[in-house]
């Protein structure tokens, strides 16, 4: 009876799990049970094959991206990208430091965000993008 008396009462699920905490690389929480918290979205401590899959075709394809963008500058083209661009101006041969931290850091972020409805048709968009860009790249590169 001792022990009953002395137990914390005070309900864990009140507050969302955050981003960043302990269960981020030791939960054990894949998914999203309930189907109100579905729609809602929410944050998991485990990611499924399928969305590893798709952030790792992103870094894949912008690394390439990076590369033949330095082939076609070298070939006499220029970089449509505006961001891009100015880091390129700014940065010289070392832009691509600085956009393969921004796409690399914009995709932890979704991978955090995963569970929210948005964040998936944002990665696969993003994937799709990457697709095309480099395909639309090789055949610059291939025309010449």
């Amino acid at each position: 009876m001792e022990k009953l008396r002395n137990r914390n009462l005070r309900d864990r699920r009140k507050q969302p799990t955050p981003p960043f905490s302990r269960y981020t690389l030791f939960g054990n929480r894949m998914g999203i049970r309930r189907r109100d918290d579905q729609r809602n979205g929410g944050y998991v401590d485990r990611y499924d094959s399928g969305l590893f899959f798709f952030l790792i075709l992103i870094l894949t394809f912008n690394i390439l991206d990076i590369l033949y963008t330095m082939k076609i500058l070298d070939i006499g083209g220029w970089e449509a990208n505006p961001i891009v661009r100015v880091l390129m101006y700014r940065y010289g041969s070392k832009f691509w430091i600085w956009k393969f931290a921004i796409v690399s850091l914009s995709v932890i972020f979704f991978c955090l965000h995963s569970q929210f409805r948005r964040a998936k048709v944002f990665i696969i968009s993003i994937s799709l993008i990457y697709i095309a860009l480099v395909v639309y790249q090789i055949f610059l590169i291939t025309s010449q």
